[in-house]
């Protein structure tokens, strides 16, 4: 009697190849697949070249000229061609990130939703034993892991490339942590504008099923959401206030909110206008300058802050559209 051996399954066979619906959206959207590798890897480039090489070129003609020194030269307030080209180098590497929401709801509302419910693709795939709910989730979910995949990386250089050139920057004076592109660059913050960028987007399509319709209201709803946030950020935490006399440079090392002077009975006054003249403060009744300010240790609180308003959002616009397809389709999953 013969044993019967039973086949031990194959590598593929544990660890099978995307398929369905995965496999059928990369390669409908394989040219923003494509796009998306492409721009992750030019900003990366960029920012590791700053990082080591840029960096090293612009610091050496930066002390070259003997701009490290206490005392630098009037030719320091130009800077030469290696720290132009660092400067722009950085510049691309950080600007990804921060037209990353304008593109990601163009795309999703466009082509990733509007296009497909336009020229009836959809409805073709709900046809073929995919149901609404299913289409919808598999939409959501390929473009958001590639784009906190692609985000997270770009983050981890740049903080990279900002703690190692803390010198020359710090030296150079030409970008601060709360800087707009450096603050969301250096965070969670650049990760979360993309994943609702993206959800907005769907939703948008699923609204208004024409694709230029909803790119335009998608492009719009993001760079809307992005520059209210902008304005938000500095009350997303409470204010460190400091106080000094007059003379006295308040948060110069932080996000300053709010700043002026103050009475002998505590009021404040804006800064009066004969401010830095010597017998400014007695005519004036001032005894004291003070700053409402963020310092650098408030930047993990204002990105957790941030961030989790914007998931918030994107919470908000997922549930809306499962809600909204379900209405339209009569699905129930």
């Amino acid at each position: 009697m013969s044993a019967v051996t039973v086949p031990t399954p194959t590598a593929a066979e544990r660890f099978p190849r995307p398929r369905g619906l995965v496999l059928a959206m990369l390669r409908l959207h394989r040219s923003a697949l494509w796009f998306w590798l492409m721009l992750v890897a030019v900003a990366a480039g960029a920012l590791l070249w700053a990082t080591v090489p840029g960096a090293d070129a612009a610091w050496a003609e930066y002390t070259g000229i003997g701009c490290d020194r206490p005392r630098p030269n009037l030719g320091c307030d130009d800077p030469g061609p290696a720290n132009i080209r660092y400067q722009t180098v950085v510049a691309l590497g950080t600007g990804v990130l921060g037209i990353l929401p304008l593109l990601t709801g163009a795309w999703a509302g466009g082509a990733l939703i509007g296009r497909e419910l336009e020229n009836g693709t959809a409805e073709l795939a709900w046809t073929q034993s995919v149901t609404p709910a299913r289409w919808l989730t598999a939409k959501l979910a390929v473009p958001a892991l590639l784009l906190t995949v692609g985000t997270l990386t770009l983050t981890l250089l740049h903080r990279v490339l900002w703690s190692s050139n803390s010198t020359l920057i710090g030296a150079m004076d030409w970008r601060e942590w709360h800087d707009d592109g450096v603050f969301e660059a250096n965070g969670t913050v650049a990760t979360a504008q993309a994943l609702a960028a993206l959800a907005v987007g769907v939703l948008a399509g699923l609204l208004l099923r024409r694709t230029l319709a909803a790119l335009g209201v998608a492009v719009l709803a993001a760079a809307s959401l992005v520059y209210i946030l902008d304005d938000l950020r500095p009350h997303l935490w409470p204010v460190k206030t400091v106080t000094a006399a007059p003379g006295t440079l308040l948060g110069s090392d932080g996000m300053v909110v709010e700043d002026g002077a103050l009475t002998a009975a505590g009021a404040r006054i804006p800064f009066p206008a004969c401010m830095g003249e010597p017998a400014c403060a007695n005519g004036t009744g001032i005894t004291r300058y003070y700053a409402d300010y963020h310092p650098a240790s408030h930047f993990w609180p204002l990105q957790l802050a941030e961030t989790g308003i914007l998931l918030a959002v994107a919470a908000l616009a997922v549930a809306a559209a499962f809600v909204l397809l379900r209405r339209r389709t009569g699905a129930a999953g």
